[in-house]
């Protein structure tokens, strides 16, 4: 059984968890660097990225989140779980730099703005349903990225490598295919171990009070 986390500091967490025990995973919810221990893979959930920040001061969150995926595992970020994915966010605020993306927040508007709409997916089948609330867009696309769906021009569900990224939430969608996609990029029997950071290089500090994702 394939063993995953969902980062369960703020935001739509236990929606993820919930379609991922669904598609036969074990399902840990993370609050703590040690609870990255032994998992195969983890969700940055939507949420508000910058209250996601705040939250992950106390302990060396980027560190352990880079050391997690350099040793083998893999990552899904929706909407802010993408902004923090991003190499680079705009506004200008930390991000882990994961995947080779720029990242407006809040580039939809405010949440009276979000929507639903239906996502062409060619490689995963009929279209997506797409839900953006105070979604991000994304800017630009390294060429490493590969985009597996696009809102008019814009890349919406990306993949790098073990690193996906959605600027929508699949998991409040009744759809699946995102997080089974996830699951299929963690290899059978694959663990990362958690490991503590450098104390010389400490998590972001207090971000600004906007809000995104």
């Amino acid at each position: 059984m394939v063993r995953v986390g969902v980062l369960a500091l703020q935001g739509d967490f236990a929606a993820h968890a919930h379609v991922l025990r669904g598609l036969g995973a074990s399902v840990r919810e993370v609050r703590r660097g040690a609870d990255l221990d032994a998992l195969g893979g983890l969700v940055l959930p939507g949420g508000e990225s910058t209250a996601q920040l705040r939250l992950m001061a106390g302990e060396p969150w980027f560190d352990l989140l880079r050391a997690f995926h350099a040793g083998g595992a893999s990552l899904l970020g929706t909407c802010a779980g993408a902004i923090l994915l991003a190499r680079e966010v705009r506004p200008l605020q930390p991000s882990l730099g994961l995947a080779d993306l720029v990242v407006a927040r809040n580039a939809y508007g405010r949440q009276a703005d979000s929507f639903e709409a239906s996502v062409p997916a060619p490689s995963l089948g009929p279209p997506l349903r797409g839900v953006f609330i105070r979604a991000p867009r994304v800017l630009d696309a390294g060429p490493s990225v590969e985009v597996l769906a696009r809102l008019g021009d814009a890349p919406v569900l990306v993949r790098q490598g073990r690193v996906i990224a959605a600027t929508f939430h699949p998991e409040i969608a009744d759809e699946t295919r995102v997080h089974r996609l996830f699951l299929e990029t963690i290899a059978p029997g694959a663990t990362s171990r958690g490991r503590t950071a450098p104390a010389a290089r400490p998590s972001p500090g207090p971000a600004s009070p906007s809000a995104a994702g």
